[in-house]
């Protein structure tokens, strides 16, 4: 019979042989440094192998590349359209200026037609450019505004814009009710409320110039404001013409050399027109006025560059070529009648 237990009890077997798995493990100890060709340093742990499309693999390298970012090209400045639109700012300056000249107590209506012929073109071309929904009522309405307009500032015992705020008010009201009645233009109501409103606010604004022109040194403000506006606009579109930089943004086919010295330019004339005026007039007086409104006039053109190029961007299809040009013009001459008003009123 073997004995129950082994006469050496307390000794761990396999105590002189070696153990099959790493050495040191037995006892728990970390295993020893692994010894070879691998242990050199050279190689190094990867990550995941990633992939170009295509299946061709991507080096590290590519990883630090960061793309190119998208180029907008500039548009294009086209000098003869820039010419032909000076020729136009130039013609309309010269045509609103001698309409004042025409004006004096109690012969006031050659200087209304004229302005009324001007605020037909300015509801033809910014209707035609901004296409409201009901394209043809904002068109009717605006007209009969500018008629009504025309007819208050002339038939008014006191000149004052308080009859022009009315007529606004009430052809703003008249073209936003007459959209709603359109079924098929009422989901678009809310888009048209802004067109509508500067259409209107336009179309009155002209009318100021008649106003002005009952208050006393009111015709030789219209000659100072609007001879410096139209300047303005005329350098600044020849300027275009020859040297269209920096460009404002690359979208709008204008530079700040251009919309810088029109206004300067302008100013310039007003302050000599001013040294040939009586008083209240002097060189000083003329030149501030005559830079609010050259000021006005040059940035309400550019503003109007601006949205054709958002709406271009935004998809929609450019409208009709002459619309579209007239309007920087039109827009410049329909602000800077109020700035001539309120210069008038405020600093003479």
């Amino acid at each position: 019979m073997f004995p129950s237990t082994s006469p050496e009890t307390g000794h761990e077997p396999w105590a002189d042989d070696a153990h099959p798995g790493p050495a040191g493990s037995a006892r728990g100890l970390p295993p020893g440094p692994r010894t070879g060709p691998a242990d050199d340093g050279s190689r190094r742990e990867r990550g995941p192998r990633r992939f170009r499309k295509g299946g061709e693999p991507r080096r590290a390298e590519d990883d630090t590349v960061e793309p190119d970012e998208e180029v907008v090209e500039p548009v294009e400045v086209r000098k003869p359209l820039s010419l032909t639109v000076a020729g136009f700012a130039a013609l309309l300056g010269v045509g609103l200026v001698l309409g004042a000249q025409t004006a004096g107590p109690g012969h006031r209506l050659p200087f209304a037609f004229i302005v009324f012929g001007v605020q037909l073109l300015f509801v033809l071309a910014w209707t035609m450019a901004m296409r409201p929904p009901a394209l043809l009522l904002v068109a009717l309405v605006s007209a009969v505004v500018a008629a009504a307009a025309d007819t208050a500032a002339v038939q008014s015992d006191v000149a004052g814009l308080a009859p022009l705020g009315y007529v606004a008010a009430g052809g703003f009201l008249l073209g936003v009710l007459g959209q709603l009645v359109r079924r098929v233009d009422r989901v678009r109501v809310t888009d048209s409320l802004g067109t509508t409103l500067l259409i209107v606010v336009g179309v009155v604004a002209f009318g100021t110039l008649i106003t002005l022109s009952r208050i006393p040194a009111g015709t030789q403000a219209i000659t100072v404001c609007l001879t410096a506006s139209g300047v303005a606009l005329t350098v600044a579109r020849l300027t275009d013409a020859v040297a269209p930089w920096p460009r404002l943004a690359p979208q709008v086919p204008r530079g700040a050399a251009g919309v810088v010295g029109g206004a300067m330019v302008g100013t310039l004339v007003s302050a000599v027109l001013g040294s040939y005026l009586v008083t209240p007039f002097t060189p000083t007086r003329a030149a501030i006025i005559g830079l609010v409104a050259a000021v006005t006039a040059v940035l309400a053109d550019l503003a109007v560059g601006y949205a054709e190029a958002g709406r271009l961007m935004a998809g929609e299809p450019p409208t009709m070529w002459i619309a579209r040009h007239m309007q920087g013009p039109l827009g410049g001459f329909a602000l800077a009648a109020p700035a001539a008003y309120a210069m008038c009123v405020l600093f003479l």
